[in-house]
């Protein structure tokens, strides 16, 4: 299995950073996994159902660790590269209006 396609959408709250789809080998996409920044740092949330006693349980996640720790390299990656970008794209803006 391979992540063949990350779209990242970042959002201005506070810990919630961006939603993020994926698309395994073109031809299966998971929705809703978010971008989260916790006590320790950006980590990614697996979508999530909410149960009628009030907890939540992931619709898709990963069987073993070195596949969630691959999933969220790749994620974070593509995160932090439009993150980047975007910023990049904010100071060349706002310079040009200073001119």
């Amino acid at each position: 299995m391979n992540i063949t396609d990350v779209r990242v959408f970042p959002v201005a709250e506070d810990k919630l950073k961006a939603y993020v789809t994926i698309t395994l080998d073109h031809c299966f996409v998971i929705r809703d996994l978010k971008v989260i920044h916790g006590a320790s740092g950006l980590f990614i949330a697996m979508p999530a159902k909410k149960r009628k006693d009030g907890t939540y349980k992931d619709i898709a996640h990963p069987l073993n660790a070195d596949t969630r720790s691959e999933m969220e390299r790749i994620i974070l990656h593509e995160y932090e590269k439009q993150t980047q970008n975007g910023n990049h794209l904010h100071n060349v803006m706002a310079a040009a209006e200073a001119d």
